[in-house]
């Protein structure tokens, strides 16, 4: 095996990124709905709506778990959802990950109870009778009857995984109604002739045609725990302690570029490190070759890693420690590089 591939294996590994990662913040993970794998699914929600000829289309966030702030139309998306690595992480800690039709299923719920608060139907005597007191007590624990068509059948709930989420409460039936409703081809009137259930998914239908043209009464509201306000680590967000995971992520240089570009309190001039140590490039990949015998082409991968990390980790130079922040650095990437040359790791 080549240096190269070796460096590559080694800065890239799954055991690093993860232990990067998991010792982030979520609300340091620069997140973007624009650009995670889950815009798709979003854009095919939007469209559902559209081709109902729904005029409100319910806007969306990250945070910590699926769900709608109470009385607020905006569906809340886990975080982990915005980056394929984070995702890898979700099922590792957790055993699962939605697939496509899980995930199609459970926006289309969040979507249910979105509608529920932009058009403010609880207040409606109608949904009342149809589904029960909106302001009954919501608890995590209830019972069900996996035997009655008073309810449609969406989303699995328990260890049997049964699909009786809608008996939780009437919120989360008029929410589990909506979906079974809103899905392309669920052929609702005929799946569910002669049960009770039909009577609220008719009046889903009823109400959606009325208020087609209609402005919803309510737009925006306060969000619940945006990802941009959540200080926990990822690592804590499951529970975990991020060092169990230190010993495999051999790639790792977030403590390395930390001591290299300590944080300071001062309101001083300073720059982006990741925009001080491009600035240097050509040097720093020129002096690093030329004293530890590596490639020019493997310090500028390795360079590479370290802007990203430094871009990362939102590390500052001030400018007037900037000469010596350069030797730090020089060192330490030559350092490394010889290390690496020699053992194939990077110095502990």
């Amino acid at each position: 095996m080549s240096a190269a591939v070796r460096l590559r294996s080694l800065i890239h590994a799954w055991e690093t990124v993860r232990y990067e990662l998991l010792n982030t913040r979520l609300c340091d993970l620069n997140l973007r709905l624009s650009r995670s794998p889950i815009l798709p699914s979003l854009n095919r929600l939007q469209k559902e709506f559209h081709d109902r000829k729904i005029g409100f289309v319910p806007a969306f966030y990250l945070t910590d778990g699926w769900g709608c702030p109470n009385r607020v139309p905006v569906i809340g998306l886990p975080f982990y959802m915005a980056d394929k690595r984070l995702m890898r992480i979700e099922e590792e800690q957790t055993g699962e990950i939605e697939d496509e039709q899980t995930l199609m299923m459970l926006l289309r719920h969040e979507a249910g109870h979105a509608v529920n608060y932009a058009y403010r139907l609880w207040e409606e005597p109608e949904w009342g009778e149809l589904f029960g007191r909106f302001a009954e007590p919501y608890r995590d624990t209830f019972d069900t009857d996996p035997f009655t068509r008073r309810f449609v059948r969406h989303l699995a709930h328990g260890q049997a995984r049964r699909t009786t989420y809608a008996q939780k409460h009437p919120d989360e039936d008029f929410a589990e109604t909506f979906a079974v409703w809103l899905t392309p081809k669920s052929g609702w009137r005929r799946r569910y002739a002669n049960w009770p259930a039909l009577r609220k998914l008719e009046y889903v239908d009823r109400a959606m045609r009325r208020l087609r043209t209609r402005i919803p009464a309510v737009t925006g509201g306060e969000l619940m725990q945006p990802v941009e306000t959540l200080a926990m680590t990822v690592a804590e967000h499951y529970g975990q302690r991020a060092e169990r995971y230190r010993s495999k992520a051999q790639g790792y240089l977030d403590d390395k570029l930390k001591r290299v570009f300590p944080q300071f309190r001062a309101p001083v001039p300073a720059v982006e490190a990741a925009s001080f140590i491009i600035s240097r490039r050509r040097m720093l990949i020129t002096r690093v070759a030329d004293w530890s015998a590596m490639t020019p082409d493997d310090v500028r991968m390795l360079l590479d890693k370290v802007v990203d990390r430094a871009r990362s980790l939102g590390l500052r130079v001030r400018m007037d420690k900037q000469e010596e922040r350069l030797m730090d650095l020089a060192s330490l990437l030559t350092a490394m590089a010889v290390t690496f040359r020699h053992t194939g790791k990077f110095m502990e």
